[in-house]
């Protein structure tokens, strides 16, 4: 659901510059460009695009149990304008990445998150699949394509930022 949705982004004309999927969230930097539409909408458009999809996901695969715990999430308000599920939080944090420096931080921490903490899927980042890692550490693609964020210029974009 997220190769997808990062898929849309691309054809919207915004760039996936990184991204880390964890098992319980995802990390991504995204080169907005201006399209009329703010970033705290096309963030919640793609929230609910997926929420969808991973929801008929598991009708699809009988996780009746998981449902009815994500159904028992939605609030009163929400259930009477028809939300069927609480997939992910309300709110998300971005933060706009005006400087180098600051991309070069937030890539660092996206791309470490998978080796610290509770998690510790892997020993080096760019072991890690699920992340574009291993683009910034080898200069190989990984599983998801992203754009070489040194090949543009920043002044192209609204700003780039990191969601989570």
């Amino acid at each position: 659901m997220i190769y997808k949705w990062f898929d849309y982004l691309k054809q919207k004309t915004h760039f996936i510059v990184g991204y880390v999927i964890m098992p319980n969230h995802i990390h991504v930097l995204i080169g907005f460009r201006n399209t009329g539409k703010s970033i705290n909408k096309t963030i919640g458009n793609g929230k609910r695009f997926m929420a969808y999809g991973i929801a008929e996901r598991l009708k699809t695969q009988r996780k009746l149990n998981l449902l009815k715990l994500l159904a028992n999430g939605v609030n009163n308000t929400d259930r009477k304008r028809g939300k069927l599920h609480e997939i992910w939080s309300d709110s998300f944090d971005w933060k706009e990445c005006n400087s180098w420096k600051m991309i070069n931080q937030k890539l660092e921490y996206m791309h470490d998150n998978p080796c610290v903490g509770k998690w510790r899927l892997v020993e080096s980042p760019v072991d890690y699949w699920h992340s574009s890692a291993k683009f910034y550490i080898t200069g190989e693609q990984g599983i998801y394509p992203i754009t070489n964020l040194w090949n543009w210029k920043i002044s192209i974009c609204q700003g780039i930022a990191i969601c989570r």
